[in-house]
């Protein structure tokens, strides 16, 4: 008699950015927290505070609602993008070629694991994360004991940033 295994995949600690400026920001980002934690394969093990921030990109948009959440996932890191983006899509997010426009829900992967990611999909650690205050500051709240696959120190990188005037909800 031949038994089989189950492969099980190893988990893996995860963090994404989210972020809204449209429809209720506030409730987008309560909703797409919800949303993760409804992920397969995946448990959430810390959300960050609120954070209101200035827009990146053009600036005659409304201010963001932005926050960092932590998961453990099973998923490998593009079924975890397939996920994010369908938990956008059902948000009513359209993606437009305006990259810095407001938006109704981002959903950004910002690691994977010390996985060093780069693909026609995927950019991991996220490209920008070192210089946005609305990443670093929610990131540092929830694992300042973080460092990133280059070795930086989230706390470090944080506390250099400048605020941007960010303010913590």
């Amino acid at each position: 008699m031949q038994t089989t295994q189950l492969q099980t995949s190893p988990t893996v600690t995860a963090y994404i950015g989210l972020g809204s400026n449209l429809s209720d920001p506030k409730r987008q980002v309560s909703n797409a927290a919800k949303a993760i934690s409804a992920i397969p394969s995946s448990n959430v093990v810390a959300l960050s505070s609120l954070y209101l921030s200035k827009p990146m990109g053009p600036q005659d948009q409304d201010d963001y609602i932005n926050a960092v959440i932590a998961i453990e996932t099973k998923l490998s890191a593009l079924q975890l993008l397939d996920a994010l983006q369908t938990i956008e899509n059902n948000a009513g997010r359209v993606r437009k070629d305006n990259r810095w426009g407001a938006r109704i829900l981002d959903c950004d992967i910002l690691l994977y694991g010390d996985e060093t990611i780069n693909n026609e999909r995927l950019t991991v650690p996220h490209y920008g994360m070192k210089v946005r205050e609305f990443v670093l500051l929610p990131l540092a709240e929830i694992a300042p004991t973080l460092y990133l696959p280059d070795n930086s120190s989230v706390s470090k990188l944080a506390s250099e940033i400048n605020s941007n005037g960010i303010l913590r909800l």
